[in-house]
């Protein structure tokens, strides 16, 4: 039997750490690589990784293990339980010293998000969530927005998805905003201070693993824009898009995308 609330613990304990480990890294000067694909990769991500591969799997040795920063491998499909981190999430505001980046750690076990931490740590917040146990930022329960139209909601997202003449359902008017991080982004939807998150291309599970699990627990449905759940550790650790969204929103977003084919 697991044990959610020590693995809550060890995550929680660890992203702050890592929180920590980043900041001090880029006060010393960061060195930064361009990733295949051109994204970049900092000293501090790096790093951050190294910190928590040793002490995630250091401390739960049959765990396996999926990250950004690290070669993936066919291991993780023998294990029941993995670790699923992003070292740093919103890479590009880490290093330009915009506030909205963050640690999340997932949990999995069985495909699904049983334990969940966002730190995110130049705001000073902390989320965190074991399945079956709610959602919380530094301690303190949250909930997901009770909005029940798009009319003037608030969307966390690119302002052009809802644009073009090819949504059979035209959008009203809603308001968007942006932030680096797609796991700070969930964060904010479960809080209430944003009525959805919501991106019609494929994301990696290490973004959105973590968020899916504190957005759910506080009571925001999540999906791809098809309305399908979502599974983890599967070979492709992906999903195939995002909607995050107040539980009474979702359902609307959600018809309006499925004229959207699956992969944008």
């Amino acid at each position: 039997m697991i044990d959610l609330a020590a693995d809550l613990e060890l995550i929680r304990q660890a992203a702050i750490d890592a929180g920590a480990l980043a900041l001090a890294e880029r006060e010393a000067g960061l060195k930064i690589e361009a990733k295949p694909g051109g994204s970049p990769v900092t000293s501090g991500d790096l790093k951050v990784d190294a910190l928590l591969r040793e002490r995630l799997l250091g401390a739960r040795p049959d765990y396996g293990w999926l990250s950004e920063e690290t070669a993936d491998s066919p291991d993780r499909m023998s294990r029941r339980r993995i670790f699923v981190v992003d070292p740093i999430d919103g890479t590009v505001a880490y290093m330009k010293r915009t506030p909205w980046w963050c640690v999340p750690i997932a949990v999995v076990e069985d495909g699904a998000v049983v334990a969940a931490v966002i730190h995110a740590p130049e705001v000073g917040e902390t989320y965190a969530a074991t399945r079956g146990g709610g959602a919380a930022r530094n301690g303190r329960p949250i909930a997901a927005s009770d909005v029940d139209a798009l009319e003037d909601a608030s969307f966390l997202g690119d302002a052009r998805l809802i644009e073009g003449p090819h949504w059979a359902e035209p959008w009203p008017s809603v308001r968007f905003e942006k932030r680096n991080a797609l796991a700070y982004r969930m964060a904010l939807v479960a809080a209430g201070a944003f009525d959805a998150a919501i991106a019609l291309t494929p994301k990696w599970d290490w973004d959105v693993a973590a968020g899916s699990l504190i957005a759910e627990e506080a009571g925001a449905v999540v999906s791809d824009h098809h309305g399908r759940p979502w599974r983890f550790n599967r070979p492709d650790p992906r999903q195939a898009s995002l909607v995050c969204a107040a539980p009474a929103l979702h359902p609307q977003i959600v018809r309006r995308c499925r004229v959207v084919p699956m992969g944008g």
